[in-house]
């Protein structure tokens, strides 16, 4: 579907009042406008949705609460934080998104997040509506008795609006299995009730097998399905990573695993390059060095003895696949050029908006295969939304029955994407396949529920 002049002056309007209606929100509005291009022609030819105002009440989350965390330190000192949950939609399910505990989190990033939430949680077919929360604390540096009185604090707040069939919040950035360990254990100080209300929890208190490794595996698979349209496979190509956390380390082990050469890693203080490849001994390594010693990537390159790149992102390095798993608006239009003339393939987000928008541009219009991170990277939420099935069945599924399950789900997902999404000269635009496959199961539980 080629975009119009119509298209465009439609498109414009429609982001001018929602610049007007959210000023400052930088981020917000990049998501929506990536959305809104390709779901504006949809919306224009079906007057029911045009009618009901459907894209409008999207973008206008159900409600947004904002409220202190007041905690001590260490040394005694009280601590004021901000902390939000975002509840953007609950169309066809319980709020569900992440926490993200980071001193960079802003209304605006968790806007963006959950809007992107709504339609990643609506491709994987579950029901889960979308949301988002955290707060600009920052926990490097915080010993664990600071993060502990942090989450409870927190908790005294937030435990008021979520619950098992209301909001269901997880981890992010910041926020990882000790912190949900926190979290979940003041919830059930304050509730009295032991019940599913926050995803990623440790094994032995209802969490998932597969949950730490589901974003980055499902990238990986999301990929694979893209390149099997082209008849090709992971193996033997060169791959480009970004992020050294949860969603960088089990990308690179599922890349290995099939067949690929993973160079690089990074974090926020620059990347290293190991031509030899990441293999398991060295990503052993490497998980121990950021999940265990919260060390930086450049010790690997001192240990191993390969090139660290400080301040500097990986994109320059010549490779077939990119996998951009650190933070949002990562790779931007120059980076992109750069590398389609190394002989890129094709791009799976791992992270939350890892690409700018010129970032996409470029690449559609040399027609790269394309995962948008909605579709490429709801691994981690589709196994959330099989931790919650686990909790309320009161079972635990093996290892490989929940493996088993993302990689149907990521299948569907590139399905879905690919049937909304297939041009007339044989591409698929996968961005434009994920907003609308993702937009239209929103848009017709709103239809059903009437003007609500």
């Amino acid at each position: 579907m080629a975009s119009t002049a119509t298209d465009t002056e439609a498109l414009e309007r429609f982001m001018t009042g929602l610049v007007r209606r959210n000023p400052g929100e930088p981020e917000f509005h990049q998501a929506v406008r990536e959305v809104a291009e390709s779901v504006l022609p949809v919306v224009e030819a079906h007057a029911e949705y045009r009618d009901a105002c459907i894209l409008e009440r999207l973008t206008e989350p159900d409600r947004i609460i904002t409220f202190r965390v007041t905690w001590q330190d260490d040394a005694g000192n009280v601590r004021a934080n901000r902390a939000w949950r975002v509840q953007f939609s609950n169309a066809i399910g319980p709020y569900k998104g992440g926490l993200r505990f980071h001193p960079t989190v802003t209304q605006s990033v968790l806007k963006f997040l959950g809007f992107e939430q709504i339609f990643k949680n609506s491709l994987t077919g579950l029901p889960m509506g979308g949301a988002k929360g955290g707060s600009n604390f920052n926990p490097r540096g915080k010993s664990t008795g600071e993060v502990m009185r942090f989450c409870q604090a927190m908790m005294r707040e937030l435990h008021r609006h979520i619950g098992e069939d209301t909001d269901v919040p997880a981890g992010d950035i910041g926020v990882g299995a000790r912190e949900i360990g926190f979290l979940f254990g003041q919830y059930m100080r304050l509730a009295n009730r032991f019940t599913g209300v926050l995803t990623g929890k440790g094994l032995s208190f209802g969490g998932s097998l597969v949950r730490t490794e589901a974003t980055g595996y499902g990238a990986v698979y999301f990929l694979q399905n893209m390149l099997a349209v082209r008849g090709e496979e992971v193996a033997s190509k060169t791959a480009v990573v970004s992020g050294s956390g949860n969603v960088a380390l089990y990308a690179i082990e599922k890349l290995v695993e099939l067949g690929a050469t993973v160079v690089t890693a990074s974090d926020s203080g620059g990347f290293i390059h190991d031509p030899h490849g990441i293999d398991a001994e060295r990503l052993a390594w490497l998980k121990d060095l950021k999940e265990a010693r919260r060390g930086r990537v450049r010790e690997y390159a001192e240990h191993f003895g390969c090139a660290y790149h400080e301040g500097a992102r990986p994109w320059g390095i010549p490779c077939q696949l990119a996998l951009p798993c650190a933070t949002q608006n990562e790779l931007d239009g120059g980076d992109a050029r750069t590398l389609l003339d190394n002989g890129l393939v094709a791009v799976a987000e791992g992270a939350n908006m890892p690409c700018t928008l010129d970032a996409i541009r470029v690449l559609l219009e040399r027609r790269i295969l394309f995962g948008p991170a909605k579709a490429a990277n709801a691994g981690g939420v589709a196994v959330s939304g099989l931790e919650q099935s686990q909790n309320a069945l009161r079972i635990s599924w093996s290892r490989e029955e929940v493996d088993r399950h993302l990689q149907t789900i990521m299948r569907d997902i590139h399905e879905k994407c690919r049937a909304e999404g297939a041009t007339d000269d044989g591409f698929i635009h996968y961005v434009r396949g994920a907003n609308i496959a993702g937009f239209r199961k929103v848009a017709d539980a709103l239809l059903a529920y009437g003007v609500v």
